[in-house]
């Protein structure tokens, strides 16, 4: 009988989408294939510690108080760097044994953005999603509109305002440029925290204070259309995009309470109300999106369709939910990908990658 591969799953952390990590690990760990892979749950709490456990430990069910987090752990735990996925606790010699593969299932700051993925390339472990640049680049919505305007691609217009700059910024000016209603978001956050949607001009201070509590640099965006669609991407080399699906939020925008705590938040229309033509569209324009951010592994592409049939990307997530009504599975189910195959397929190209990169030359034979 063949040895299990290993594979870490690792949620948890210290951004604000704690509590949807762990649903989304629960979902993953609850899919992946128990005949072909052991897997090795390592949960980071609010501070930073990182545990392992049993999954029934770290990972509680949500309750009517809200949703879980990770406490309450047994064993403390580090990857050493260079050490191929060793674990060992940091304050006793001894390992802990090795995992062949980390999932990271972590969203947000530290965790989507290419601090975990530099730490994985130091242990020299394979890791599911993008690497260090991808994530970096995608996580952060300004340096992502940039690079992907550059490339042609279309993206909403958008004013980036530095903590510095805020108090003195003429609301005028950017009302006259962008126009109302416009969206107020950090650019380095997800699930759309910190996130609002500005109606009238007196709304905009706020909305700047409270896009400035997590992060230091805030996007004011235009509004583009209602329609927000979005695409599942996934291949290294050659990635291929699922069939298209729309988010019809039920709240005023979809908003992390509509995300991730109201059921009856947003219907999700799986496929999308779209033309032949229109499919072909979206698809090409995410996995070049995709391409362009060097994103590798896996990533959702969120565009809108605006009202005169234009299409316009709107952000990435190179980590996107795995929660049990998350768009990322379900398109892919919907594409004929179930969720323990997509877990397996992530799994097998991260594996892939590694495999290429260890024949790259790293020094210099003289």
């Amino acid at each position: 009988m063949a040895k299990k591969i290993r594979v870490g799953v690792l949620f948890g952390g210290k951004s604000s989408e704690h509590e949807v990590s762990l649903q989304s690990a629960r979902n993953v760990i609850d899919a992946i294939d128990k005949t072909k892979y052991e897997v090795v749950p390592i949960g980071i709490d609010k501070t930073g510690r990182w545990f392992l456990n049993e999954a029934e430990k770290l990972l509680p069910e949500s309750n009517k108080e809200g949703l879980a987090e990770v406490k309450d752990p047994s064993t403390l735990v580090a990857l050493i760097p260079e050490g191929r996925g060793e674990l060992t606790r940091p304050s006793q010699p001894g390992s802990l044994g090795s995992v062949d593969v980390v999932f990271p299932v972590l969203h947000g700051p530290l965790g989507e953005d290419g601090t975990v993925q530099g730490l994985l390339k130091l242990a020299d472990v394979p890791f599911v999603g993008p690497g260090v640049l991808g994530s970096a680049v995608a996580m952060d919505k300004d340096v992502m509109k940039r690079l992907i305007r550059d490339a042609g691609i279309p993206t909403p217009d958008f004013i980036t305002v530095m903590r510095f700059q805020a108090p003195s910024l003429d609301v005028n000016a950017v009302v006259d440029r962008l126009g109302l209603p416009l969206f107020v978001k950090p650019a380095n956050q997800g699930s759309s925290v910190g996130i609002s949607k500005v109606n009238e001009k007196s709304e905009l201070a706020d909305a700047l204070i409270e896009a400035l509590r997590f992060d230091d640099k805030v996007l004011i965006e235009a509004f583009a259309g209602k329609r927000e669609v979005e695409c599942a991407v996934l291949g290294n080399e050659y990635p291929e995009s699922s069939i298209p699906g729309e988010v019809l939020p039920l709240h005023d925008f979809y908003s992390y309470e509509a995300k991730y705590l109201d059921e009856n938040g947003a219907v999700l229309k799986i496929p999308a109300d779209l033309s032949d033509e229109q499919v072909k569209e979206v698809q090409d324009l995410a996995v070049r999106t995709f391409q362009v951010l060097c994103c590798e592994g896996m990533a959702r592409v969120d565009c809108f369709l605006t009202d005169d049939n234009r299409w316009l990307v709107n952000e990435v997530n190179t980590i996107p939910g795995f929660t049990r009504i998350s768009m990322y599975p379900k398109l892919w189910e919907a594409s004929g990908m179930p969720y323990t195959d997509l877990v397996d397929k992530l799994i097998q190209l991260a594996m892939e990658r590694y495999e290429r990169e260890q024949k790259l030359k790293t020094t210099f034979d003289f």
